[in-house]
């Protein structure tokens, strides 16, 4: 004999907003008559955190491990306890996304991070007599924040010279000379925009070899024990390659990834936040690298 459960859900895409509801079915596949003690049906929605071993040693990051956070926890029985048949059988569902919390974050976007990961998933279960175990599936579903208006734009420009580099152990003295400019067209960005601007190598002492977009989240998340904050690298895109001509505009354009971007969120226990970092690799292999904190929106 064997049984097989599946969750497909009606909205193809599986995005969701908070109050929408969550519609589908769990389909039992079966080669003969099932006898079963009930189909529960469970909806979890948690935030994962993580301490970085960099700020605390790795037995105080296991045993004094943060407790995930609850988003939503709703549990219905489909079907009680009683006898499927064989063949294929669709039992349907509805389940309305809401938060159970009062005093916590409320819903929050999915996100996969490095050490935060907000995760959504709906999770079936079969029980069965003692003899057999029970069968399980689950199926993530992803949570997306209702569209605001959209924020103003706030561009910025910079002037990369020696003298506004801070100066590492060498100091300026073997620092090559050169004359950069760089813009972004706004530091508050919608997520299913892309992230835009220019730069422009006005003079350089040394060819240029590369320059690059680099997109950065910022992690901060704790505990009783203390808090860790870690940057750690999303994409890079090479927007020059190459000795670029003089004085002449390379357009900056960076689409941001689903799932690992995420509106820029500040909790009591955890923080997500995103940094754009501009690049310039010369061909002594000396590295010159402009930052610019943004504030990523769900907006129109």
């Amino acid at each position: 004999m064997t049984t097989s459960l599946t969750i497909n859900l009606k909205r193809v895409n599986k995005v969701y907003h908070e109050g929408e509801i969550i519609a589908g079915v769990v389909v039992v596949e079966s080669t003969s008559d099932v006898r079963h003690d009930g189909l529960v049906l469970v909806m979890e929605g948690v935030v994962n955190l993580q301490l970085s071993t960099k700020n605390v040693g790795i037995f105080e990051a296991f045993s004094n491990s943060i407790k995930p956070i609850t988003l939503v926890h709703t549990t219905i029985e489909l079907v009680p306890a009683g006898k499927i048949p064989v063949g294929t059988t669709e039992i349907p569902f509805e389940l309305p996304l809401r938060s159970r919390s009062t005093t916590g974050p409320g819903l929050l976007e999915t996100y996969h991070g490095v050490f935060v990961n907000v995760m959504y998933n709906l999770k079936c279960s079969m029980r069965r007599s003692f003899l057999n175990k029970p069968l399980n599936t689950s199926c993530q579903f992803f949570v997306q924040l209702q569209q605001q208006e959209a924020a103003p734009a706030k561009p910025v420009r910079c002037e990369v010279t020696p003298g506004s580099v801070r100066a590492g152990g060498g100091g300026r003295a073997h620092m090559p000379h050169f004359q950069i400019y760089a813009e972004i067209d706004s530091t508050v960005c919608a997520l299913d925009k892309p992230l835009t601007g220019k730069i422009r190598v006005e003079e350089s002492q040394v060819p240029v070899k590369s320059i690059e977009l680099q997109l950065v989240r910022v992690e901060t998340c704790g505990c009783a024990e203390g808090y860790s904050r870690d940057a750690t690298e999303i994409q890079n895109i090479q927007v020059g390659s190459g000795d670029v001509l003089r004085a002449r505009d390379v357009p900056l354009r960076m689409v941001l990834p689903r799932l690992f971007t995420c509106p820029t969120t500040a909790t009591g226990n955890f923080k997500i936040e995103f940094e754009l970092n501009i690049a310039i690799i010369f061909e002594d292999d000396y590295l010159v690298t402009e930052n610019f904190p943004i504030l990523l929106l769900r907006s129109r």
